[in-house]
């Protein structure tokens, strides 16, 4: 929702010129010009395609505005609901509705792409993008595993903008080997739509250790994924489920499932008790994808630190770890194979 007081670019008054409804359709309210009376209470709206159509009437940039004036427009109160104001906005096909108060005075401006965004989260991101990518050689001899290109655009660049789709705007990448690379293509992430800091490792320090290298402990709980993932991930589910737990950290999960070519044989004693012909085993695998709370943060060394090491110290300290599983798309972009199938192939 765009504030009053944000609109002011985009309100012209009574008897202006068609002109002054064409400057107005190129401020904030991107496309509508809000046309306000002399008491200030909102006379009637302006879109783009009225003003075009009053252009191709009038002949001429110097004829007044009134004439076309729409005084029958949809409008809504301040105590909306964001879902009400969504079905009333799909149900018209409007991209546009103005919040006015009981006389008509302008209170702020409801636009489309505000209202199916994603709600802006409190929540920082690190990804860790400073790996050699060896088993993934020769493509990672002059280029970072995570800047593969996957599908025409890099592994990494894909998470940033998917994070920042789930509401997730401040995005700090550990990175060390070929760092330049991913720094130059990133910049400060304004380009995403996000603020994007870097985590320089010196040296190597792992999954966890990494997490030393944050300018100061975020308040909110942390996700902490790998730069080599290609999935769709609901974050703002997994933070709910993070939330809900009550849980110091959780880890999310796939089901992995291998079927083992031969009979299996399970022996006592020396002896047969039971036979299976090409069981298949299952198993919960960690799919790189973590949420930290923020008092969990203060136990990671400056050194090299696995997180999964991390994980088990929780445990014994009797800290509760919980479990999300992942059930959209989700590749670990670790190997030929995988890479391959993230492509597309077989």
């Amino acid at each position: 929702m765009l504030a009053a007081h944000k609109l002011h670019d985009s309100c012209l008054g009574i008897g202006e010129p068609l002109s002054a409804a064409i400057r107005a359709l190129n401020g904030p309210a991107e496309g509508l010009a809000i046309i306000l009376d002399q008491e200030g209470t909102v006379a009637g709206i302006l879109t783009d395609g009225d003003v075009r159509r009053a252009l191709m009437k009038e002949g001429s940039l110097d004829a007044c505005l009134d004439p076309y004036l729409i005084r029958d427009f949809l409008f809504v109160s301040a105590n909306e609901t964001r879902e009400q104001v969504l079905d009333l906005m799909q149900a018209t096909k409007t991209k546009h509705l103005p919040i006015l108060d009981g006389e008509r005075k302008l209170l702020g401006l409801h636009r489309m792409h505000d209202i199916i965004g994603a709600v802006k989260l409190p929540n920082h991101a690190v990804i860790m993008a400073g790996g050699k990518g060896v088993r993934l050689r020769p493509i990672t001899e002059h280029l970072p595993k995570p800047m593969i290109p996957v599908a025409g655009r890099p592994i990494l660049e894909r998470l940033v903008i998917h994070l920042v789709g789930c509401g997730i705007t401040r995005i700090h990448l550990s990175v060390n080997y070929l760092a330049e690379i991913i720094v130059n293509h990133f910049g400060d992430g304004s380009r995403y739509g996000c603020e994007i800091t870097y985590l320089h490792e010196t040296t190597e320090l792992g999954t966890g250790g990494a997490l030393s290298l944050l300018p100061a402990i975020p308040q909110d709980p942390i996700i902490v994924l790998n730069g080599d993932l290609v999935t769709q991930l609901d974050f703002a589910s997994l933070l709910s489920c993070h939330a809900a737990s009550g849980s110091a950290a959780t880890i999310g999960y796939r089901p992995y499932t291998h079927q083992v070519p031969f009979g299996c044989l399970d022996l006592c004693d020396g002896e047969v008790v039971d036979i299976q012909e090409k069981p298949v085993l299952e198993r919960s695998v960690n799919a790189g994808v973590y949420v930290l709370s923020p008092e969990v943060l203060k136990l990671v060394p400056p050194s090299f630190y696995p997180i999964t090491e991390l994980f088990q110290l929780l445990l014994e300290r009797g800290d509760k770890v919980g479990a999300y599983e992942i059930t959209t798309d989700w590749t670990d972009v670790g190997q030929h194979s995988e890479l391959s199938k993230a492509r597309g192939g077989s």
